[in-house]
């Protein structure tokens, strides 16, 4: 296994001993409070796992003396932190249980296969003696996808794929790479950079996700405008299923009737367990830009961006915050900190130059050949200035690189003091992009208003592009609020439920790379029809007739 698990939290994201330098200055507290409308934060920590009861395993003693007896006794693990750490994934929601020590969702084993023909055997025992599986990479999910849910069946077990993380081949002629799908992001990026190749999937999660869990929740990299989606990369894959081994065929190209393949994209465990993948690779880059723009309002950088795609400006990042997040960010950065001579020039020279409280900020990034590379950028640069941006230095695309992990460690101090802080993600075409917009933004802002807990409190709502296409962007929103915390639960679903009725109702997806699970499911016969679900029920029940996989997932009961 490349990553020791006791060294990450368990009920919050990343390595615990991490340490934010904003959660102990107390001025960016206060400030933040301002700015939420409260009269302070209230510290709101989360139960130690030592304090908290879990319920005795549902596995009988000839059920558990399977497993050990085809995976080992090592291999399946019902201890405490085992089962607390597999229980569910790191949402906001799924925090929201675990920091208040609510464990039911626990499952009653781990079990940690090493081959194939493990999961294959540990798959077809549980659909026969009814027991559910819910598989587990990373366990990153942002949408309910590995809550550890028996269903209607009596027990449920989480299938761990972190012990087969084999580079299996590297196939320099055709350029793909063949790997296990329990390898971590960074272990991935490391074996394939020692052959100057690489992936160059790199999401949010990046450090704690794996190849398996891109594929399940079609996920898309922040560098994804140079080296694709999931569903660009995967050239094929081996599913188990209860019923067998189900190997997608890998032709570079096949009119053989609709791609086996495109089942397992964004399947979220539901159709079967990923046990191996073959991936598009490309040369190492060997230089990459990273590199700042300020845009006089969020609409100019959104039409800069379209112009870019659609003239297939080859780029490996446009990723444009709004008004708010780059004030948020900024202001954040800087709370408690005194200003100096350096900081009040730039303020002069940005209201000379009419940068006012529209200003959208962005970081535009570059890989590949210096040549390309430079091309790019020079092209991009013209862009920008045609929409009446500003160049803003490349050392603001070099602390977003640096940090570009780190985000998710906010939510943890924040929680700490009574906040919430959430997002969530869509994608519609160009033509829609700023109705949805606007009417999603408000609406996050006016339901926050209503669910908080003090008159006159209110919520922090940013945005930004992420992705791009050139019939459409990805919208990102994230979002602050003060809890309510004698119902917090029911505050996020408040807020979940308008957002995503927004979303829906203006043209938007309601995941564009996050995926389906728990949270999102609600939405599923609106997103693709009552045919499209039955068609996805019909591939379900072929594949897992008895409806051990993943329950309460991706597919509506």
């Amino acid at each position: 296994m490349s990553t020791d698990r006791t060294k990450i939290s368990w009920n919050g994201w990343g390595w615990t001993a991490h340490k934010d330098e904003v959660a102990g200055n107390e001025a960016a507290w206060s400030w933040l409070a301002g700015e939420l409308g409260m009269p302070s934060l209230l510290a709101t920590p989360a139960r130690a796992l030592e304090d908290i009861a879990l319920a005795p395993s549902r596995l009988n003693p000839s059920e558990r003396a399977h497993f050990a007896q085809v995976l080992g006794e090592d291999r399946v693990r019902d201890g405490h932190f085992e089962r607390a750490f597999h229980a569910r994934g790191r949402s906001y929601h799924d925090l929201l249980h675990l920091r208040a020590g609510n464990l039911a969702a626990a499952p009653d084993a781990v079990l940690y296969p090493r081959g194939t023909d493990e999961v294959l055997s540990t798959l077809s025992f549980a659909s026969d003696n009814g027991i559910a599986v819910v598989p587990f990479g990373g366990g990153t999910s942002v949408v309910g996808s590995v809550t550890a849910d028996p269903g209607a069946l009596k027990a449920v077990i989480s299938l761990d794929m972190s012990g087969m993380d084999r580079l299996i081949g590297i196939d320099t002629t055709s350029f793909t790479a063949t790997a296990e799908a329990g390898v971590y992001g960074p272990a991935l990026d490391k074996a394939l950079r020692a052959q100057n190749v690489v992936l160059g999937h790199y999401p949010q999660s990046f450090e704690f996700s794996t190849l398996g869990g891109w594929i399940a929740h079609r996920g898309a990299g922040q560098q994804s405008s140079r080296y694709g989606r999931a569903n660009d990369w995967l050239v094929s894959a081996k599913l188990a299923t209860p019923r067998g081994l189900l190997t997608t065929e890998d032709f570079p190209a096949s009119s053989a009737g609709p791609r086996i393949t495109d089942l397992v994209l964004g399947s979220e465990g539901a159709f079967g367990v990923i046990t191996e993948a073959t991936v598009h690779i490309q040369p190492a880059p060997k230089t990459s830009l990273y590199t700042g723009f300020l845009f006089h309002d969020f609409t100019s950088g959104a039409a800069a961006i379209r112009l870019a795609v659609q003239e297939k400006l080859p780029v490996s990042m446009l990723r444009l915050s709004d008004a708010e997040e780059t004030r948020f960010y900024r202001a954040y950065g800087a709370a408690g900190k005194k200003k100096g001579f350096g900081s009040r020039l730039a303020d002069a020279y940005l209201s000379y130059r009419k940068f006012g409280p529209d200003a959208a900020a962005m970081i535009a990034g570059f890989e590949g050949d210096p040549v390309s590379v430079e091309r790019s950028h020079k092209r991009f640069g013209e862009i920008a200035k045609q929409f009446g941006a500003m160049k803003i230095g490349d050392s603001a695309g070099r602390r977003w690189h640096q940090g570009r992990f780190h985000g998710p460690y906010l939510r943890e101090p924040m929680m700490d003091r009574g906040l919430g802080v959430d997002t969530l993600e869509t994608a519609t075409s160009w033509s829609k992009i700023n109705a949805l917009y606007s009417a999603v933004k408000k609406t996050l802002e006016d339901t926050i208003r209503e669910t908080t807990p003090r008159p006159g409190a209110r919520g922090i709502v940013a945005c930004h592009i992420s992705h791009s296409y050139p019939d459409g962007a990805s919208l990102y929103f994230t979002y602050i609020f003060p809890r309510a915390l004698d119902g917090d639960v029911a505050q996020w679903l408040a807020i979940k439920r308008a957002a995503t009725d927004a979303i829906v109702a203006h043209g938007g997806t309601i995941s564009h790379h996050h995926g389906v699970g728990e949270d999102h499911l609600p939405w599923m016969v609106q997103e693709k029809g009552t045919l499209g679900v039955d068609v996805l029920r019909a591939i379900k029940g072929a594949l897992d007739p008895k409806g051990v996989l993943n329950p309460g997932k991706l597919i509506p009961r």
